[in-house]
This record gives C-alpha cells, structure tokens and sequence, in this order.
C-alpha cells in the first residue's frame, strides 16, 4: 500500500516511527514532511498529505502534529477526504470500519510511541465493513458535493 506521511514539527520524532513501521511491514511512504523540528505549519503538510490520497497518488495518508486535530481539520477540507484523530485504539478501529477513514490523524503530545504504534496497526490492518455505512458515506459525499448548502 503506498501511504503519504506528513507532519509538523511536533509530530517529527513519531513520524519518523511511523515511517519505519511502515516500511518494515511492506508500505510504500511518500513523506510529505517536514523534516526536522524547525518551527513550521501544519496546514502545508496536512494539505499535502490529502492531495496525495485524493488524487489516488495515495492509498491512504497519516498525518502527526501535537494533538491530530489541526492536521484532521485541513486534511478534510479537501474533497473526498475522511480523515479521522485517533488516539486510542477503538477510534483507529471505528474510523476505518464505520467511515472508511482514509487519512489517520494523531498527536505526538497525546500518545507515546508505543500506542502510536498500536493504532497505526488498527488502523491499517481493519477493513471498511460496508453495509449501512456506505450509505452514509454517500451523505457525506453528497454534503460535500453541495458544499453544505443542504440535501
């Protein structure tokens, strides 16, 4: 699966992690940045990393900044976009299961490596469930097409 990753410098360090996770299990990574723990925005690299899964570049995005939300807020403003802050483990299993989350958000004040690497498990390894959701995520899809205007 090739994976976008991307991060602020706060999320650095466990993207790092991240990346090498991924790859030791077989991911492709496309880094997005940044790369170091220089001062920078978060709103770059979470846009980014959500061009690279709308576009279909990517499989799937991560995206590490201090709590996840900041990198969840930009990534879903681009179209097609469901990018889900997880972090605890029942989240990463309910965003992929129930909303078919395709961009992982996480925050490196929040969790310690060793959860981090707990959830990006979860959350790689669990499939949609399909079903009632999908209709779901039709609305949402429609809400987007709509810009929010309504049904």
């Amino acid at each position: 699966m090739k994976v976008a990753l991307g991060c602020d410098h706060a999320g650095y360090a466990l993207k790092r992690l991240v990346a090498e996770w991924l790859r030791r299990e077989g991911h492709e990574v496309l880094d997005e940045g940044t790369s170091s723990e220089d001062s920078c925005d978060y709103p770059d690299y979470a846009l980014r990393v959500a061009r690279r899964v709308a576009e279909g570049e990517a499989d799937r995005g991560i995206a590490v900044c201090a709590t996840g939300i900041g990198m969840a807020m930009v990534a879903n403003k681009v179209p097609g976009i469901r990018a889900a802050v997880c972090n605890d483990l029942y989240t990463a299993r309910y965003s992929r299961l129930h909303n078919d989350a395709n961009v992982l958000t996480m925050g490196a004040r929040v969790i310690g490596p060793g959860m981090a690497e707990e959830i990006l498990r979860v959350w790689m390894e669990t499939p949609f469930e399909g079903g009632r959701h999908s209709r779901r995520l039709r609305k949402m899809a429609d809400i987007e097409e709509s810009r929010g205007k309504g049904e």
